[in-house]
């Protein structure tokens, strides 16, 4: 097999192949993809070339994509499907291995070439993890509403869970490397630019543990509702099954049920029309009455409706007035998925607005007063601008 020999290859061959991968691309599901239909849109001289590159692979009479194409294209337009933790482990395992190398290193450009390694696994890390989370979050959706087959969706969405505990416990550790683990090389590696992508790096795995919290609380509610249904169903099918045997009411109370069932909602509505005896008619008050009605439904004649006086525009000046509101609750619920002590955490919190020092040290102490028994409050105490706070980590 013929092989690209520079990247200038390689794009103009995509370059040129360029429909026919959009197509093949869109239709990457459907995996009847016809070498016939190719030669509508490519030379077959083209089509070979494409396949002695390794573009393109022919199964019978159908053309395929080489999986590593497909996953690059995937991966670039951050379709792909795959929740790839032992991605993210294999990052952290390289990030160890960059800084031993640089620890050990007494060459400044070969120390310099492994702390940019480090940078460069550091951001790659946090991107990664969010996409999986995103990713993980669509597939989830997706197989809720799409997978017909209960068993099946429920293997999936147990599976998916397993996922979402791989990832916390990947966050976990990417989170220890750069505060507990590796300290010795963050205090003498440490530039300005390292700075910047631990401190977003540590943003992203904050976030990340946020959302993994709603992905939980999400995969526990699709399975109890996937659980239920499938009771449903099958308890649909027994009686199905014993209609079709005509052992319904033998085998089963449906005559007690039927007759204890008193929904009248799908019955249509009945209508008494009400009919005046002669004698009512001839009555003056229903004389009157008729005459009010023909005046009414005369032809031609519109009945003129009242108009209201003008609203005066001082009472449609409208007033707005915001409040943004700070949740405790969801304040808490973070708290508890970090690592850090409350203080810290509330003081690098992204709250909805910005908050002065001293309102941050009052959301401080009514966490301290409202969660008391969900916190350890020990027995330590810290200082902070003239303010001495106590040491608070959650159980």
């Amino acid at each position: 097999m013929s092989q690209f020999h520079s990247i200038k290859e390689l794009i103009n061959t995509l370059a040129w192949s360029k429909e026919l991968l959009s197509e093949m691309f869109e239709k990457r599901k459907s995996f009847v993809y016809k070498y016939d239909h190719a030669l509508e849109i490519m030379e077959e001289e083209k089509l070979e070339t494409l396949k002695n590159k390794g573009v393109l692979r022919q199964n019978g009479l159908y053309l395929e994509m080489d999986d590593q194409f497909l996953h690059f294209f995937e991966q670039i337009l951050e379709v792909n499907e795959e929740i790839n933790t032992s991605f993210i482990n294999e990052n952290i395992q390289q990030v160890k291995q960059q800084i031993n190398y640089y620890l050990q290193e007494n060459n400044e450009n070969r120390r310099y070439a492994y702390l940019k390694a480090v940078k460069s696994l550091l951001r790659k890390t946090g991107k990664i993890t969010l996409r999986n989370i995103i990713d993980l979050n669509r597939n989830i959706e997706n197989v809720f509403k799409t997978e017909p087959n209960y068993t099946i969706k429920i293997s999936r969405l147990e599976n998916f869970d397993q996922k979402q505990k791989d990832i916390q416990l990947l966050i976990d550790q990417t989170d220890r490397l750069v505060t507990q683990d590796e300290q010795i090389f963050f205090k003498t590696a440490l530039d300005e630019e390292l700075k910047q992508i631990v401190t977003q790096l540590r943003l992203q795995l904050n976030e990340g543990r946020h959302n993994l919290i709603e992905t939980q609380k999400q995969i526990i509610e699709y399975l109890n509702q996937v659980k239920y249904q499938s009771r449903i169903i099958e308890h649909i099918r027994q009686v199905k099954y014993l209609k079709d045997q005509f052992e319904l009411k033998a085998k089963t109370n449906i005559l007690q049920v039927i007759a204890a069932n008193n929904a009248v909602v799908f019955e249509q509505k009945a209508t008494y029309p009400l009919k005046l005896s002669l004698e009512e008619l001839q009555t003056d008050a229903a004389q009157e009455s008729i005459k009010k009605i023909k005046l009414k439904l005369k032809p031609g004649k519109k009945q003129k409706l009242p108009v209201a006086e003008g609203i005066s525009t001082d009472y449609l000046q409208t007033e707005e007035e915001r409040e943004i509101f700070i949740n405790l609750e969801e304040l808490r619920n973070g708290f508890q998925a970090s690592g850090n002590h409350l203080y810290q955490f509330i003081m690098q919190y992204r709250f909805p607005k910005v908050l002065s020092f001293e309102e941050k040290v009052t959301v401080f102490c009514q966490m301290v007063s409202l969660y008391e028994k969900e916190f350890n409050i020990m027995e330590d105490y810290n200082k902070d601008n003239e303010v001495e706070y106590a040491m608070v980590y959650p159980k």
